[in-house]
């Protein structure tokens, strides 16, 4: 059966992958490599994990505002996640997400954290409403 999560478009775009959930803020600055997209935080709940091409979910982003700059330098490399939703977006990955143009969305109307599942198919769209398409 199909499922849709609806939330606030923060970037424009579409794209498909699959879910990488973290239960822990991300940040792009020390938090994630540029060059291999692999997050390297310790103690991560996805350390050693990669997020290039990943539908990314997490609750918010922390740290630094160069970790916009880090999603910037992840999209050249091509290790960026191929889109992101956040429970609360905040403003260094949603100026990230913007400038890189990584298809976002934040505020859903359910949890992603409890809805979706890692290594599962989305197809993210985000164009005039934003939303998540998935199976259960």
């Amino acid at each position: 059966m199909r499922e849709i999560l609806r939330g606030r478009l923060i970037s424009r775009g579409e794209a498909e992958g699959e879910v990488l959930i973290s239960g822990d803020a991300v940040s792009f600055l020390g938090g994630v490599d540029p060059k291999t997209g692999v997050v390297v935080e310790k103690g991560h709940s996805v350390e050693g994990k990669c997020i290039a091409g990943k539908v990314l979910v997490f609750p918010h982003g922390k740290g630094s505002t160069v970790g916009s700059y880090v999603l910037l330098q992840l999209k050249k490399n091509g290790k960026a996640p191929s889109a992101i939703i956040n429970i609360d977006g905040e403003p260094i990955i949603v100026a990230g997400a913007i400038i890189s143009e990584i298809p976002m969305m934040d505020s859903p109307d359910k949890n992603p954290l409890e809805v979706l599942k890692n290594g599962q198919k989305v197809k993210v769209k985000c164009t005039d409403e934003c939303s998540a398409v998935y199976s259960i």
